[in-house]
């Protein structure tokens, strides 16, 4: 590719199919996706920003019209679903999404924003700086904002409880409290990671089997200043062994549902003893299946949420 050029693959859909149509896009290509709606013609775009060359991208067309297709048989009107790839400067890449990525707020508790965005975090609330980069997860989605959700909701310390409380008092110590772990599987841009350490989770590991992915996220690690408190490794989670080593009070898993189903015994593996594990990235007529394959492994889904199609689930675990 030129220098200073980007490709840009743009599906045009409408605003009801928008967020389908962009997490679709984004999986399939590892790229985060902007969506931009034109008010006066009623027309919807979503786009996705890649370094790859055009003629690299011409065999996922098919696939990516496939998963219109499907998305379509689900009952959502797609639009004319057209696909264009063509190359554009790089300064038109970073103005869009200076249009399109705005600022959100996770309760009181974290805020995400874009470097160019002065706005400043309320009082005690953590603050995570994203630039949309050539990786997936911006935290704009509706499964990345779920897990976000659950990070805040689970991150309080634990507390020592029993015959351990007894044996500090004892010690003159009236309770103790530990931070809770956490593992982040397929970590994209690192968003969930970087929350987790932001939140007070220690420790905090984060794979992904993207080497583009694993750069990105370890890039924002630093621009966050929390690159000392957090490890990105490159895995494959088909080839981890199914005996974990190191165990998780919460694991975030914003896998696609086949690779969730296949992995599963891998990924409940890493989950602690009455810790807490959450999926994403499902589309709403397979969760009924995702959730069917994990229960038999002891776990309880506690928490779930869809919107439009798209769903994501806590579940606890019970060993």
């Amino acid at each position: 590719m030129k220098r200073g050029l980007l490709t840009k693959i743009a599906v045009a859909t409408t605003a009801e199919a928008a967020d389908a149509v962009s997490e679709s896009l984004a999986r399939i290509l590892n790229c985060p996706a902007a969506t931009h709606t034109d008010f006066r013609t009623g027309r919807t775009t979503v786009s996705v920003f890649t370094e790859a060359k055009p003629d690299a991208l011409r065999a996922l067309r098919a696939e990516l019209k496939q998963t219109l297709v499907q998305l379509k048989s689900f009952g959502l009107a797609i639009g004319t679903g057209r696909i264009r790839i063509e190359e554009i400067p790089r300064e038109n890449w970073a103005e869009s999404w200076k249009r399109h990525f705005k600022p959100i707020e996770i309760g009181a508790a974290l805020l995400v924003k874009p470097s160019w965005i002065k706005r400043r975090a309320k009082p005690g609330q953590a603050v995570l700086v994203l630039d949309p980069g050539l990786s997936f997860g911006t935290g704009q989605h509706a499964t990345t904002s779920f897990c976000l959700h659950e990070i805040v909701r689970r991150r309080e310390p634990l507390v020592a409880r029993g015959p351990v409380v007894r044996q500090l008092a004892e010690a003159g110590i009236a309770r103790t409290s530990r931070p809770r772990s956490f593992l982040d599987i397929g970590t994209g841009s690192g968003i969930l990671a970087i929350a987790a350490v932001k939140l007070g989770y220690a420790p905090v590991h984060a794979f992904d089997f993207d080497p583009e992915s694993v750069r990105v996220a370890r890039g924002n690690a630093r621009v966050n200043q929390v690159e000392r408190q957090l490890r990105i490794t490159h895995q494959d989670l088909t080839r981890l062994p199914l005996a974990a080593t190191n165990r998780y009070d919460l694991v975030c898993a914003n896998l696609i549902s086949t690779l969730l189903i296949a992995e599963r015994k891998r990924i409940v593996a890493r989950v602690k003893p009455g810790g807490a594990l959450v999926v994403a990235g499902i589309l709403h007529s397979e969760f009924g299946e995702v959730r069917a394959a994990f229960e038999p492994l002891g776990l309880r889904l506690v928490a779930s949420k869809r919107e439009q199609e798209w769903a994501s689930g806590a579940f606890v675990s019970g060993r």
